[in-house]
């Protein structure tokens, strides 16, 4: 009996020590900043938090979805920011059921002879504490107190093109206009535009994401709170070969 108490406690005491031993990993490779919010900046830190949900996968969009048009604003200096604050990059990354419901728009628009344009998903937390210093209006830029679903890697700029000339639809403003324009309740525009827009919020809502009312282009995936803030760059992820 007091045999098998011991092999018990062993046991016990390896699935404690290796328990606290991840623990310790993920809290030493997740920040705590000076707004109190937890932002995960390693890869060892990012493996953690995956480790008991895969769901958490970052995913390389043209990877999975090798027909999307990917024309990241951020990679040059054509933003609002007028500055390029990505590296030269190709590709994009969102969460895996995130980027799952993505992939369910493309197939579904191609049915129609037409796709994405992806302009931003995932943005690392620091990208999102420089457009704060620049904008300071939470209606257009993420209050980094909070954070973005950019940063949770759940949230994705974008619009809808047509196959054949590869041209967008006209969508009434530009990517990153910030006016009243942009917003879904702005009635001023000519029928092909609100028929335009309201086109691409009913495929995105119908594939679980969620419209920001003042960003015609904006669109975040359900449940994002559950996914950590991310400082990782897009070197990180690409290591990572996901």
């Amino acid at each position: 009996m007091n045999k098998r108490i011991n092999s018990f406690s062993k046991i016990l005491a390896c699935v404690l020590f290796f328990f606290l031993s991840s623990f310790n990993n993920y809290a030493q490779d997740t920040i705590v900043n000076k707004y109190g919010l937890q932002v995960i900046s390693s890869i060892k830190g990012y493996q953690a938090s995956i480790r008991d949900n895969p769901g958490k996968d970052m995913l390389d969009l043209k990877k999975l979805i090798p027909s999307l048009t990917i024309d990241l604003k951020y990679a040059g200096a054509n933003n609002f920011m007028e500055t390029k604050v990505y590296p030269k990059i190709k590709t994009t990354y969102l969460r895996k059921p995130a980027a799952a419901a993505l992939a369910a728009v493309q197939r579904e628009l191609k049915e129609n002879e037409l796709g994405l344009k992806i302009f931003d998903a995932y943005r690392p937390y620091a990208v999102t504490e420089k457009m704060w210093e620049l904008v300071k209006d939470d209606r257009y830029a993420a209050d980094p107190k909070k954070g973005s679903g950019h940063n949770r890697g759940i949230s994705v700029d974008l619009t809808i093109i047509d196959l054949q000339t590869k041209r967008p639809l006209d969508m009434g403003t530009t990517f990153d206009d910030f006016s009243d324009t942009a917003h879904h309740d702005f009635q001023a525009l000519p029928k092909e535009v609100l028929l335009n827009r309201l086109l691409l919020r009913n495929i995105m809502e119908k594939n679980g994401f969620k419209a920001l009312e003042t960003e015609w282009w904006h669109y975040s995936f359900s449940n994002g709170i559950q996914y950590e803030l991310l400082d990782l760059s897009f070197e990180q992820l690409r290591k990572l070969k996901i």
